[in-house]
This record gives C-alpha cells, sequence and structure tokens, in this order.
C-alpha cells in the first residue's frame, strides 16, 4: 500500500504485543467496575484497532472467540458480544483502506457511527431476548471510544515507530 505524504514507515509489528494488548483489554472489561451503559467498551476499540492496522492477524474468528469471553464473563446472552464484535470486525475491514489514509482524529470521527451501530445491535439483541432497554446514556459509549482512539493509536503504534535515522546514504 502506498503511504500518504509525510506519514513515517512503522516496523513490523510483534504478535505478542497484539495478544498481550487483547488480553489487557479483555481483563479491563472482566474488572467489576459496576458495568454501566455509558462505559466505553475497551476491547472493541482494540478490537477495531489492530483490525484495521493488521486485518491478516485479527479477524472476525478472534474477534467471536474474545465475544464469546465477555458474553461469558457478562453472563450475557450467550453470542450477543460474539455478534457484535464479528460486525464490529466487518464494518472495519470494509472501511480500513479509505480509513488508513486520515489522521487519527479524523478516524475517530468516522469510527463514531460503527461504533453506534454495533452498540445498537447490542441493545436489539438484549431488546428481542426479553431484556430491557438500558437507558439513552448507552449514546454515550460511542462517543467516548471515538475519543479514546486517537490514544489507543498513539500507545499501540509507539513499538512500531522507527527513530529518526540520520544516515544519508539509507533513505529509509
Amino acid at each position: 500500500m502506498i503511504m500518504p505524504r509525510g506519514q513515517p514507515l512503522l516496523m513490523p509489528v510483534n504478535p505478542v504485543f497484539i495478544v498481550a494488548s487483547l488480553v489487557a483489554g479483555l481483563a479491563l472489561n472482566m474488572l467489576p467496575l459496576g458495568r454501566v451503559p455509558w462505559m466505553p467498551d475497551l476491547l472493541m476499540v482494540l478490537l477495531a484497532f489492530w483490525g484495521m492496522h493488521q486485518p491478516s492477524r485479527v479477524g472476525m474468528g478472534v474477534a467471536f472467540v474474545l465475544g464469546l469471553c465477555m458474553d461469558v464473563s457478562q453472563s450475557a446472552l450467550l453470542g450477543q458480544h460474539a455478534l457484535a464484535y464479528s460486525a464490529l470486525l466487518f464494518g472495519v475491514q470494509e472501511v480500513r483502506r479509505r480509513l488508513l489514509w486520515f489522521g487519527s482524529w479524523v478516524q475517530a470521527l468516522q469510527m463514531i457511527g460503527l461504533f453506534a451501530a454495533v452498540h445498537a445491535l447490542q441493545v436489539l439483541v438484549r431488546l428481542l431476548s426479553g431484556g430491557l432497554f438500558p437507558g439513552w446514556h448507552v449514546l454515550y459509549a460511542p462517543l467516548l471510544e471515538a475519543m479514546l482512539w486517537p490514544l489507543v493509536g498513539w500507545v499501540l503504534l509507539a513499538p512500531q515507530r522507527r527513530p529518526p535515522d540520520k544516515d544519508k546514504n539509507r533513505p529509509l
């Protein structure tokens, strides 16, 4: 892929780092913090990020398995999070080539719609299974997740950034 102007080349990502970040996101989502509808789903943000930047390593299968783990940990309808995370990865893979051309804040603005659609899917599945409507506070979660997007991108891409090379004989 041709890189946008001014964007530095990144070193290859370590697969252990991807797994560690997803396990950390899963662990943070499993913390008993009194899960409220407006709380951002950090695992969803991490899955979207790695699905955009490393689609060959983080796909719908990984999202489905992590979604089942979330369903079991939250005693939710089995498959609710798995369906939502798989739909998220499908959406991310559909728009990833376009989003990679933009900066992190513009990406965050465009990811609001995708995060909102995934939360709407979760609410719809909950309502169809006989659950209660969580309230309109659920609309804050996609906004908070989009606000986390630049921070997550900065933190997760930091190990891949190359130090500035002062050698004039090597162009890369």
